[in-house]
């Protein structure tokens, strides 16, 4: 079953963009270091060279403030201008209070209401979903959409199977009804509870709370059923992708870029097959540089898109992701600079 959202009248859009990655470099040689593993292993399996580790002092909120403070300079906007901050997330600083209340605090956004949610991998295509809504309907004018992980805290550097995919990082966007930048012509978004067990992080909630034998098991950590979540994702992620350009009436060739979630080479490569119309380099990577960063990596990868200046006037740009929950979504936009 898939959920869609759409709006009978008006638009709205994405006036800018922001990104933060920290300076930290987590190699896969160093990882030979720490795991049973090897470079070439590693990037036959995955394409992933490298990710960015959070330094001890750096949270899912510090780098979301940095992300969303880029994204704010970009269009000269004032945080006391955001009705609302939604950030997408799977590493909480805290279970509570919410991350968007602590980057509100640290923006100075005053006027803005705070809310975290959480769709995993998908995160930042519901954010974006709800923002969305909330512009067309009227309700607020502008606002935050933050995607911010520090998956390297809940990853375990003793299990060579996900060690190697999990990166930190940040971005942002501000959505507006103000006719500028990227239009959102369409969100389509699904889920499937009944496979939730693929990708779970089994401790730490009230289910299982925090005790010694959930550390000592490690229970605390990211737990993934990879070869079964490889299909689940190309499947969800096609069907999701289809379902947006026919109700946007696209067909491949018209495209001008798909930012899938740099989740990995392969579930990368196995998308593109499955669209033989759409160019594949116009299927924009950065997994090599960052790895997964979970509901961020399609929002950096959008950010960094558009600072190549290889987004053209017009061009439909297609987002997609697919996460733990199972969560999945896809997103076209249009851009129209002036």
């Amino acid at each position: 079953m898939s959920a869609t959202s759409h709006s009978s009248s008006g638009h709205a859009w994405i006036l800018s963009t922001g990104r933060f990655l920290p300076e930290k470099v987590l190699s896969n040689k160093d990882l030979e270091q720490m795991v049973e593993t090897s470079d070439e292993w590693i990037i036959t399996r995955t394409g992933i060279r490298e990710r960015r580790i959070a330094a001890a002092d750096e949270f899912t909120s510090s780098m979301g403030v940095k992300a969303a403070q880029r994204a704010l300079a970009r269009v000269s906007l004032d945080p006391m201008d955001i009705d609302l901050i939604l950030v997408a997330t799977l590493t909480p600083d805290y279970v509570f209070p919410n991350t968007a209340c602590l980057i509100q605090k640290e923006l100075g956004a005053w006027n803005a209401a705070a809310l975290d949610l959480q769709a995993a991998c998908s995160g930042f295509l519901y954010a974006l979903a709800m923002a969305q809504s909330l512009i067309v309907s009227g309700m607020y004018r502008n606002i935050l959409v933050i995607a911010s992980e520090k998956l390297s805290a809940i990853t375990d550097y003793q299990d060579r199977t996900t060690c190697i995919l999990f990166g930190d990082g940040a971005g942002a966007c501000i959505v507006s009804r103000e006719p500028h930048g990227f239009r959102i012509d369409k969100v389509c978004l699904g889920a499937d509870g009944c496979q939730a067990d693929l990708l779970i992080m089994p401790a730490g909630g009230g289910k299982e709370p925090a005790s010694r034998e959930t550390v000592e098991n490690r229970k605390h950590f990211i737990k993934m059923k990879g070869n079964e979540l490889f299909k689940h994702a190309v499947r969800r992620m096609e069907f999701s992708l289809k379902e947006c350009l026919e109700a946007c009436q696209l067909k491949e060739e018209e495209v001008g870029w798909v930012i899938p979630h740099q989740a990995n080479s392969r579930i990368i490569d196995a998308i593109a097959k499955r669209f033989s119309h759409l160019p594949p380099d116009r299927i924009f990577r950065t997994v090599e540089k960052y790895g997964n960063t979970s509901a961020s990596s399609v929002i950096i990868a959008l950010d960094e898109l558009v600072e190549t200046g290889r987004v053209k006037q017009n061009d439909p740009i297609i987002l997609t992701a697919f996460g733990g929950g199972l969560t999945w979504g896809s997103a076209v936009l249009t851009y129209e600079a002036s």
